[in-house]
């Protein structure tokens, strides 16, 4: 189609749906593309501002005639920024209803919701959502994803609490996704991502869980070594309802600090000894472990997020944290190109390393710890402090080289992975990909988590357009 020709298109479709699209200098396309990670690149041509599902089917149709590239916006939450693309965006920022069925059993989330959306109508009744660690993050994108989090030990990722999610299809059917509807494509959602349709809705089992005991214990970098390994010792013992995560970041006078954030949600009677250990690790700074709701918990690292700066993320997965690893991570955080920087980990354990691999697209259920590194800063436009923060990580992650396990977590990585992504699926990837020729033949929805390439026997198309529920 020629230019003159998409603008008229887009001009008529703003007329016809009247503020439903927004252009280049409108206050909702503003908003729309401040997401977390500050954008780079060319900024979307068109926003279409969704509520319904026939709404994102009216995208997805004016995408295909103008012969647009596709993204989708939730929660921007993704450090590659693939909420966003150059052509139309489906921003699902006002589909972000929360509703709990009479039983306590099952919450229908829109596509749009982020975790503490969520959490606000849960945490009256009692129940819990199995969500990341930040309130923020857009459940869709999390939850399709993989979804590991503080409550992972107990009820699994936040993919296995999936019962059923509402899909809009690259033809503009609305279809059902189920164990029991369209069952391959439920099983591809769970670990593929946004690759097969806009999600507008999920069924997510919720939990009675009327609080949880937890808190951030901030640590002197001086014992680092100490502190992580004591740490560790303790996790490697722990019930299924303790996670706890560990993460070296820079304190408010920008010197490097020991972040500990264990997570008790099992008997409110246990919760108090069970974490009392790791009051004594080192030489306590500051911070205290308490009895909250679990919303409250998802504003832990709220201080620590910063939006609209300039993101680089690497990550590996490695078995658990020894002396060797340990020694990794301590040395890389002494290296931070910026204050800017920080070694995040998240456990996975118990309740998800029991779930059968082949029971999901999600490749990876032995127990592991994913290492993220992320390196943030103001963007200055100097290519020298971009190319600074960029090797920080790499180099980071070339000390973990002999421990790392193969692949590593799909929802951190991009497609220049080509190799890791194609290991993170593992035995799953022929299938998963045999799932996206099905359902989305022209790959439409590719801005989305990376997808393994190169399968023996696997005809994948090339890249054309696509979605993500960052």
């Amino acid at each position: 189609m020629e230019e003159q020709e998409i603008e008229a298109t887009l001009r008529r479709v703003a007329a016809e749906e009247r503020g439903r699209v927004s252009m280049p200098g409108d206050p909702r396309y503003a908003s729309a593309t401040a997401i977390w990670p500050k954008p780079v690149g060319a900024l979307p041509r068109v926003i279409v501002h969704c509520r319904t599902a026939k709404d994102v089917q009216m995208a997805i149709r004016t995408a295909g005639e103008c012969q647009l590239p596709l993204s989708v916006r939730g929660g921007g939450h993704d450090w590659a920024g693939r909420a966003l693309c150059e052509g139309l965006v489906i921003d699902l920022r006002e589909m972000n209803g929360v509703a709990v069925s009479s039983d306590h059993r099952i919450a229908r989330v829109l596509g749009g919701a982020r975790a503490s959306d969520v959490a606000t109508v849960t945490d009256p009744l009692g129940l819990v959502p199995v969500t990341g660690t930040v309130g923020a993050v857009g459940m869709a994108g999390l939850t399709l994803g993989g979804g590991y989090g503080p409550l992972i030990g107990r009820f699994g990722l936040a993919l296995d609490n999936l019962v059923a999610a509402e899909v809009v299809l690259a033809d503009g059917r609305i279809v059902t996704a189920s164990e029991d509807e369209e069952s391959e494509l439920f099983w591809a959602l769970r670990g593929g991502g946004g690759n097969f349709g806009v999600v507008t809705a999920i069924h997510l089992r919720v939990h009675d869980l009327p609080s949880v005991r937890t808190g951030v214990l901030v640590y002197p970098f001086s014992e680092a070594p100490t502190i992580i390994a004591r740490c560790a010792e303790l996790s490697a013992s722990a019930s299924d309802a303790l996670t706890v995560q560990v993460v070296l970041a820079c304190g408010p006078d920008g010197a490097p600090i020991v972040l500990i954030v264990p997570t008790w949600c099992g008997s409110p009677e246990e919760g108090k000894a069970r974490l009392a250990p790791f009051r004594d690790l080192g030489t306590l700074l500051t911070g205290g472990l308490e009895s909250m709701r679990y919303g409250r918990s998802l504003t832990l690292f709220d201080a620590f997020l910063t939006q609209g700066q300039r993101t680089f993320m690497e990550t590996c997965s490695i078995p658990a944290l020894d002396d060797a690893s340990i020694e990794a991570i301590v040395e890389s955080m002494k290296a931070a190109a910026s204050p800017g920087c920080a070694i995040i980990t998240h456990e996975f354990r118990g309740a998800a390393s029991r779930v059968p691999a082949e029971a999901t697209a999600f490749g990876h259920r032995d127990n592991h710890l994913v290492l993220e590194f992320l390196a943030s800063f103001i963007d200055r436009s100097d290519p020298l402090e971009e190319e600074r923060h960029r090797s920080w990580g790499r180099e980071a992650l070339r000390k973990l080289e002999a421990i790392a396990l193969p692949g590593a977590y799909p929802n951190f990585l991009v497609s220049a992975d080509a190799d890791r992504v194609k290991r993170s699926y593992g035995p799953n990837a022929a299938r998963l990909l045999r799932i996206k020729r099905r359902y989305d033949p022209d790959n439409v929805f590719r801005s989305a988590i990376p997808l393994p390439d190169g399968v023996p026997g696997v005809d994948v198309p090339e890249p054309a357009q696509g979605s993500n529920h960052g």
